[in-house]
């Protein structure tokens, strides 16, 4: 992008610096115009300043956007199912166990090492060259993923996940037979006090929704359609266990399956064979960033899931 020079108009006197530049460089992601800021990229009539400061007409606000670093992240030849990709974004059916991004103890195999080796016209978020991961899923969820390719989309569908009109379908094998056939989880959700690694509902925790409706039952089992109405780390994982209904196979938070007895054969080797939370991301629905066309992307459950949540309900889904 280089350097630009922007001057304040009197409309927008009274405007924070940061708010000013969100709606000025619609190309720029906010975490992209806050970290340029404290580096001192961006001077007001030559000054450096705060992001909160307040402007005044007239004002010129200069603004160097340095040269992209690459990335310290190594591409690496892993395949992925790709449902649909073009300029703005690339959408995936994510693969159970596998990483989303590197982090203590995942340095590669990452999707973000995938990506990086599949993508080659990426653009800069954050100031380095890497795909825009916009929303995760954890380790052992499965399912439909979208990342940005530029600062432009990466901004729009951060705006929709934070707004939620991004539309999410997820469903979960579950221990203990609903009631209900359907209702809302409304808990708030921080980190845990002890373990920091883990959620828990506590009441000075963010607001978190989620809706859910049974589609089968059986020996102690169920399987519900999950609607999450927020999007908190963790949060259909411990939404479900803090009912008493914690996902099979999630034995952080109570799902494990060692103790939950089966008459039926098929319904003990199905257990036998889980090595992940039974929790997919089933369907994917936003507004396109630049066509602004609503798109709409499914990715049917896996074989380790399908042949357990086709067992619940008694027949295809």
């Amino acid at each position: 992008m280089g350097s630009t020079h922007l001057t304040v108009t009197p409309e927008e006197s009274k405007t924070r610096l940061d708010h000013f530049l969100s709606h000025r460089l619609t190309d720029l992601t906010r975490s992209r115009i806050k970290k340029l800021i404290e580096e001192g990229h961006i001077l007001v009539d030559g000054v450096s300043t705060k992001a909160g400061a307040m402007l005044r007409a007239g004002n010129v606000v200069m603004v160097h956007v340095p040269a992209l670093q690459p990335s310290d992240v190594l591409p690496e030849a892993i395949p992925l199912s790709i449902l649909h990709e073009d300029s703005d974004l690339i959408v995936i059916d994510k693969a159970p166990h596998m990483v989303v991004h590197p982090a203590h103890g995942h340095s590669t195999g990452t999707l973000v090492n995938a990506l990086l080796h599949h993508c080659q016209d990426l653009s800069g978020i954050g100031g380095v060259m890497r795909p825009g991961i916009v929303h995760r899923l954890d380790k052992g969820t499965s399912g439909v993923m979208v990342a940005a390719k530029n600062d432009a989309a990466h901004h729009s569908l951060s705006a929709q996940f934070k707004d939620h009109t991004i539309g999410r379908i997820y469903l979960a094998a579950v221990r203990g037979e609903l009631k209900e056939d359907r209702g809302r989880i409304e808990k708030p959700l921080a980190r845990h006090s002890r373990d920091r690694k883990k959620i828990a509902v506590r009441e000075s925790g963010r607001r978190a929704v989620t809706d859910y409706e049974v589609l089968g039952r059986r020996n102690g089992i169920s399987l519900v359609r999950l609607v999450p109405g927020t999007g908190r780390t963790h949060q259909l994982r411990v939404h479900l266990a803090s009912s008493g209904y914690p996902i099979l196979g999630d034995s952080t938070y109570g799902g494990g399956v060692q103790s939950l007895h089966q008459k039926s054969s098929e319904g003990k080797a199905l257990l036998r064979a889980l090595r992940r939370p039974a929790l997919h991301a089933l369907k994917l629905e936003f507004d396109h960033p630049s066509t602004h066309l609503r798109l709409s992307f499914e990715s049917p459950p896996p074989e380790d899931l399908s042949g357990l949540f086709q067992w619940i309900v008694g027949g295809a889904l």
